[in-house]
């Protein structure tokens, strides 16, 4: 029986890395290489190739990785 992967976009990505930093598992301005305690590491390889793809550097800040958040005025 083989293993098989999760097939990751660079939005999935985004949605997951989102919900990590609301919940106040990640900070913002930490580093992207920090992500990867929150994944499995089959995960994680798959997370690194989709995030390399899209010119994301380990070094860069999750912040950068976030992108554009929208603000609910009260």
């Amino acid at each position: 029986m083989m293993l098989q992967t999760v097939q990751f976009s660079i939005s999935m990505i985004q949605d997951e890395v989102r919900a990590l930093v609301s919940q106040g598992v990640v900070d913002r301005h930490q580093r992207l290489y920090t992500l990867c305690k929150h994944f499995p590491l089959r995960d994680w390889l798959e997370i690194e190739r989709v995030l390399e793809a899209h010119d994301y550097l380990l070094r860069d800040s999750v912040f950068d990785l976030m992108g554009r958040e929208a603000w609910i005025n009260d």
